[in-house]
């Protein structure tokens, strides 16, 4: 039998919706409290959440048994390696999580346009893209009075770095699936099928489909993302696997300008080689691809002014791009 004195939090309750008034009308809960609260519900974690609000984890522990006797009732549930959330916590955290980010990256980009902006900000992306599209862009940002440090990394070490707060903003070709990560689509780049103009020249003897067969390619991975991008766009099948692997896209571009086979790249990578006929491209029989690419960073990480305003920047001069 249902306990008439226990709050319901479910959406659709009247009771769930007494709670949250409680929460925002009937105590004294202060915005440090709550921002704790969202940090362990994302994170699982009350160590891992006080290290990302750099406070102790005496204090962490503090705010949310704060939290739960203003409430009447627990958050989370303690276990060996962290915490999991109670029913209230979900309808909490759904209720504020992400008015919370807002006000407060909202906040700290008011703060980054009212105050000299200063210390260090960590940014990641894969090697090929930082050194080709992002680092040309970040003199806003070293004129602002910021430190950089750039890191290397693809999509899954990207995030991880992210979620540890080892980094503050991150490039990725790939929508994060992780609730805590938040990101902004920063541009879209053509993929084009490219060689040197003498393998080009002899994939152009044969017909595409069997050419591209007979001639060896080039990829990132065995997964071939670009490379398998491109066939599907033009229903071709490749089973071959490539002939060569490198998990960067200048040293695909080095083996190609040496005529060691074809491959798929995005056109920033290319665009001065094909204009000096070093590359030539191989027409696409259906489409030429696109390949989107985002800005990524964790959403706590804005509370910082000073990576709100490099987030901003860095947008901002991407936005700008020739």
């Amino acid at each position: 039998m249902d306990d008439p004195d226990r709050p319901k939090v479910s959406s659709g309750n009247p009771r769930g919706i007494a709670v949250r008034h409680k929460l925002f009308y009937g105590t004294g809960m202060s915005l440090q409290q709550l921002r704790t609260f969202v940090e362990v519900y994302r994170r699982r974690s009350l160590s891992d959440a006080a290290r990302a609000l750099g406070l102790t984890q005496p204090a962490a522990s503090q705010h949310i048994a704060s939290l739960e006797a203003q409430l009447g009732h627990p958050l989370f549930d303690r276990h060996s390696r962290g915490v999991r959330p109670t029913a209230i916590a979900d309808d909490l955290a759904l209720s504020i999580g992400g008015s919370l980010d807002t006000a407060e990256a909202a906040l700290a980009a008011a703060r980054a346009r009212s105050i000299r902006i200063s210390g260090t900000v960590h940014i990641a992306a894969p090697s090929d893209m930082l050194g080709e599209m992002i680092t040309p862009r970040l003199g806003p940002l070293i004129a602002a009075g910021l430190d950089l440090r750039l890191h290397i990394g693809g999509r899954d070490a990207l995030y991880a770095m992210l979620l540890d707060d080892r980094v503050h903003l991150g490039f990725t070709a790939s929508q994060p699936d992780d609730a805590r990560l938040a990101y902004q689509k920063v541009g879209t780049e053509d993929l084009r099928a490219v060689a040197a103009p003498s393998v080009a020249e002899q994939i152009g003897r044969s017909p595409l489909a069997h050419a591209l067969n007979t001639v060896p390619h080039l990829a990132y991975d065995l997964d071939r993302p670009l490379v398998r991008n491109w066939l599907e766009a033009n229903s071709i099948e490749v089973s071959r696997p490539p002939a060569l692997t490198a998990p960067d896209l200048r040293v695909l571009r080095s083996a190609l300008c040496a005529g060691l086979g074809w491959t798929v790249l995005p056109s920033y990578l290319t665009d001065a080689q094909r204009a000096a006929c070093v590359l030539v491209e191989i027409a696409a029989p259906v489409n030429v691809p696109t390949n989107a690419f985002y800005l990524v960073w964790a959403k706590s990480s804005l509370r910082h002014p000073r990576v709100a305003f490099a987030r901003d920047a860095l947008i901002t001069a991407l936005a700008d791009k020739p």
